[in-house]
């Protein structure tokens, strides 16, 4: 069984700020969690950025693995089924953010962790989550 490494992730964190200057976009704040849902390494990039940004990709990457889904899937599922987005929210306490910008870290077909973006638009925040996995040699499940 394959784990995330503090090495991996950190370059997940470093390559997902790079694309996001490279594209021009807002400031990103980036979270990595492992397999379990913990933290595993986060960075927010200088200049102006929203109080929330830290929760919003902490929240992204969470539910992502804690459902085994991207967050853009988890949000199709919830605006189909609004009440189960609302349980899902209820059982990860608040955590869990059903918006593009959290994206499956998996190693072959194994998911070995989150990566959770926000600071730019949903589809952008996932486009630099997606080069951020890409980038460590893992494969990025959206």
């Amino acid at each position: 069984m394959a784990k995330l490494t503090l090495e991996q992730a950190q370059t997940i964190i470093d390559k997902t700020l790079a694309k996001g200057k490279e594209m021009g976009l807002r400031p990103l704040t980036v979270a990595v969690v492992d397999d379990g849902g913990n933290l595993k390494t986060f960075a927010r990039a200088d200049g102006p950025g929203a109080a929330l940004r830290p929760q919003i990709a902490t929240g992204k990457a969470f539910g992502a693995v804690g459902m085994g889904l991207s967050s853009r899937a988890i949000g199709e599922r919830v605006a189909e089924r609004p009440q189960f987005g609302v349980a899902l929210v209820g059982a990860s306490e608040g955590r869990l953010i059903p918006v593009p910008g959290g994206v499956l870290i998996k190693s072959g077909d194994e998911v070995i962790g989150a990566v959770g973006v926000s600071g730019d638009t949903s589809d952008n925040d996932e486009a630099a989550a997606v080069a951020g996995i890409e980038a460590a040699g893992l494969t990025a499940g959206i």
